[in-house]
């Protein structure tokens, strides 16, 4: 397929800028990563879709406007260092990649996390670290970070990830007391002990699994 290129600027326009998404950095980071690399291969026809598309192990690849809609509310720079809970296909680190300098993204299924780093080796992209491990607990190890974006929806915001915000930091994540009824927030630390968040409306992800967030038995009926 060879008009690929043509998708990725009637998404720009259509799904992104004509909705709200006004930030031009967001809109060139997703203009330029190749969607289509991060789909399965009996799915790349509907790269370009309005909607998620399913990925291995039951997970899924947010629509675009989701994915441009978090990191615009990340409100990066281009020396900023972020976190990802929940590397997926990788397409969302490769868009974070394009706009700043270190991207650190965990993924909690090995096969995804394997798959993920080839392709984005593949791809060239050389400021992405992808570990396979629980993101609840975040990566003490390069933390603080400026911003933490959390591909998937919890309970509540993780203690540990919180704590691994820089004050000043921003973290966006679906939270809610179920599955069903998930709200995105940024939550921004103020100082040492002080959280600010703001609600940016509805949405549905993914369970977040892991420690400190669901349990996947809980999931599982």
């Amino acid at each position: 397929m060879d008009n690929f290129e043509e998708l990725r600027q009637q998404m720009i326009d259509r799904q992104l800028a004509a909705r709200g998404i006004h930030d031009q950095t967001v809109l060139n980071a997703l203009g330029t990563v190749p969607r289509e690399a991060f789909i399965p291969t009996d799915l790349v026809e509907f790269a370009y879709r309005d909607s998620p598309l399913p990925i291995e192990e039951n997970q899924t690849i947010s629509q675009p406007f989701i994915v441009a809609l978090m990191t615009a509310a990340l409100e990066l720079k281009s020396d900023d260092c972020v976190l990802e809970v929940g590397t997926g296909s990788g397409y969302a680190a490769a868009v974070l990649a394009e706009i700043c300098e270190h991207v650190y993204t965990i993924e909690r299924h090995k096969a995804l996390a394997d798959t993920a780093q080839m392709r984005l080796k593949q791809l060239g992209y050389t400021n992405i670290q992808v570990k396979h491990g629980d993101g609840t607990l975040g990566w003490v190890d390069h933390a603080p970070f400026d911003a933490i974006i959390v591909a998937a929806g919890g309970p509540e915001a993780p203690q540990a990830l919180k704590e691994q915000l820089a004050v000043g930091g921003r973290m966006v994540i679906p939270v809610g007391a179920s599955l069903n009824s998930q709200k995105l927030v940024r939550i921004r630390r103020i100082n040492e002990n002080e959280y600010e968040t703001e609600d940016l409306g509805g949405v549905r992800f993914v369970p977040l699994i892991g420690a400190t967030g669901w349990q996947e038995k809980s999931n599982e009926s």
